[in-house]
């Protein structure tokens, strides 16, 4: 029994349906179950969207069902394949994140949706070894707390590099225990940049070597400043407080970083 659950895969089913016909989710079920293919989750995304997770150890099945449900009226298949994490927080939320068409690695989030982007940023935390992510946001819509809310899911502990959460932090030393692999460290990319004096400048660049996750608050800023770019980040987040809301890239780097509105 061992060795069959872990030959077990994991699938993504996605269908538009086109007529939401009494007893049409009771039939794909009755399908699924006819071809020993188990339903670990389901759940409607985005509208007229149905997405399921399902668990099978046969391919051919999963073949099978493709073949099968392109031939059911009513509905269009529109994925199976092995689930992204997309796909899996699709299903845990009921709709997909937003991301940008052009920047596939750039994901687009409003206040409302915090709770989404906590469980985004967690499972992304959870990974092992070298990211670096950058969060653009205009100031008091959430970026910080989100993090830190991350962190707590993903059971990893967090440090301020630097920030102004509570008070202007501008880190020049980190305790060893701190340089854990395990950690999360959040930058504010204008406090480091603009303000920062060459203690923690150097800092800065020892954490950034770390095999370890890094959020970078303002990335625009960051970037302009550091031998960085861009394409060095693995995601990009922005945040708004509504869906066109716009996010300023640039500041005026005289203006104080701490009494300025990017605090």
């Amino acid at each position: 029994m061992a060795d069959e659950k872990q030959e077990k895969k994991v699938w993504y089913l996605e269908y538009l349906i086109h007529e939401n016909r009494p007893g049409l989710l009771g039939d794909i079920s009755s399908l699924l179950g006819m071809l020993k293919i188990n339903i670990i989750t389901i759940n409607g995304v985005d509208l007229n969207r149905r997405g399921l997770i399902l668990e099978s150890d046969d391919d051919e099945r999963i073949e099978l069902l493709r073949s099968l449900l392109e031939r059911v009226n009513n509905i269009s298949l529109t994925k199976l394949r092995h689930p992204k994490l997309r796909d899996r927080l699709a299903v845990r939320h009921g709709r997909y994140i937003s991301r940008d068409a052009d920047d596939k690695k750039t994901f687009r989030f409003v206040r409302d949706e915090i709770g989404l982007l906590v469980d985004f940023l967690a499972e992304i935390f959870k990974k092992e070894g070298h990211q670096l992510i950058g969060i653009r946001g205009r100031p008091r819509v959430g970026k910080t707390e989100s993090i830190v809310a991350s962190s707590v899911c993903a059971n990893k502990r967090w440090s301020f590099v630097s920030s102004t959460l509570l008070k202007q932090t501008i880190r020049s030393q980190m305790a060893d225990d701190e340089r854990s692999t395990d950690h999360v460290f959040i930058v504010d990319g204008i406090v480091s940049t603009l303000r920062a004096p060459e203690q923690h400048q150097t800092l800065l660049r020892e954490i950034l070597r770390l095999d370890a996750t890094k959020v970078v608050e303002h990335p625009d800023i960051f970037v302009r400043y550091t031998e960085y770019s861009l394409e060095d980040f693995d995601y990009i987040i922005e945040l708004r407080n509504f869906e066109d809301e716009e996010i300023p890239t640039d500041i005026d780097p005289h203006i104080s970083t701490f009494d300025s509105e990017w605090r």
